[in-house]
């Protein structure tokens, strides 16, 4: 049942940081590969926890985390870093290969601010997750996101149309320049030494566009795309939860399902009996705010929640709850 509901080709699972988010992808990443499929489950965040979770390192190219008689199990953590420097390495290739020689060091200067500039973070996280989305096409069933505390994640999702926006005018300025270019041509009738660089850099363009346009048009599509909160039952995380679902489908992304994680147990004593009718209170508030959206509650489990059998016992869980 469980499956059958989070049944999408890529997920993101987020929610207020602290609340288990990447355990429980992992769990849902578990649960699919051992039913046979081939999934990726993939860390956006900065504060990566995917490889102390495993307990095995983790980096920025798919590693084997679990295999099993069908499907498997892979892992990525996204490294901006080095997103950003494979990115301004080709660009620097490029610009080395177009402008005259003695522009070269000015060229260099500007690609090293840009190293440093507002939002290359963020926007080398969308690149990674666009080339990754990219692969799950090819080489897996399922790929999915662990991702940074809700207000990043927000706003990564928000970033594939605004950059294949941005992409669009910059290749209608092209567009413009090879017009002017050519009418030139045409009164000199000399060749433009330039045309060979230009429809390389034109290409290049349209390849971030393209790549971007597809991820925004999987992120909207519900048949494709699912996104899963992860809350504990308490006031903050209910409230923020809440704001996340309301956001989200005004962004036009499907809400496939809400976790809530660590359910105290009710007969455990008064302590967590107490807490557990706290619980109960906050999970009804959600409930009547989203009556149509899937929850499922997944227990508090005694012990620290690390390696490969942890996991599978949470999948158990959640395979139980649904």
């Amino acid at each position: 049942m469980l499956l059958e509901d989070l049944d999408r080709r890529m997920l993101f699972i987020g929610g207020k940081g602290g609340v288990g988010k990447t355990s429980l992808a992992s769990a849902v990443a578990l649960a699919r590969a051992r039913a046979g499929e081939r999934v990726l489950v993939v860390s956006t965040d900065p504060a990566h926890n995917l490889g102390h979770l495993w307990q095995r390192h983790v980096g920025d190219q798919p590693v084997r985390l679990a295999t099993f008689d069908d499907g498997a199990l892979d892992g990525v953590e996204i490294d901006p870093q080095a997103t950003i420097e494979r990115h301004l390495a080709s660009v620097e290739q490029t610009m080395m290969r177009l402008l005259p020689e003695q522009q070269h060091g000015a060229a260099r200067a500007h690609l090293e601010r840009a190293r440093e500039a507002p939002g290359s973070h963020e926007s080398a996280v969308l690149e990674r997750i666009a080339e990754l989305a990219e692969l799950g096409q090819t080489d897996y069933d399922a790929v999915i996101f662990d991702t940074a505390p809700s207000g990043h994640t927000l706003r990564l999702l928000a970033l594939p149309g605004q950059l294949a926006g941005w992409t669009e005018t910059l290749l209608r300025n092209r567009d413009r320049s090879e017009r002017f270019s050519a009418a030139m041509r045409g009164l000199t009738g000399r060749d433009d030494p330039e045309g060979t660089s230009e429809a390389e850099l034109r290409r290049t363009l349209q390849r971030r566009r393209d790549r971007f346009d597809a991820l925004q048009k999987a992120i909207g599509d519900s048949q494709r795309t699912g996104f899963v909160v992860v809350f504990t039952a308490e006031a903050l995380p209910v409230a923020e939860t809440l704001d996340v679902v309301d956001s989200l489908r005004a962004m036009h992304v499907e809400v496939a399902a809400l976790i809530a994680n660590r359910r105290s147990p009710a007969d455990a004593g008064e302590l967590l009996r107490t807490r557990r009718m706290g619980e109960d209170a906050h999970l009804a508030r959600v409930r009547e705010r989203v009556p149509d959206v899937m929850i499922l509650e997944v227990p508090l489990v005694p012990g620290e929640l690390t390696g490969s059998d942890a996991i599978a016992h949470v999948a158990d869980l959640l395979e139980a709850a649904g």
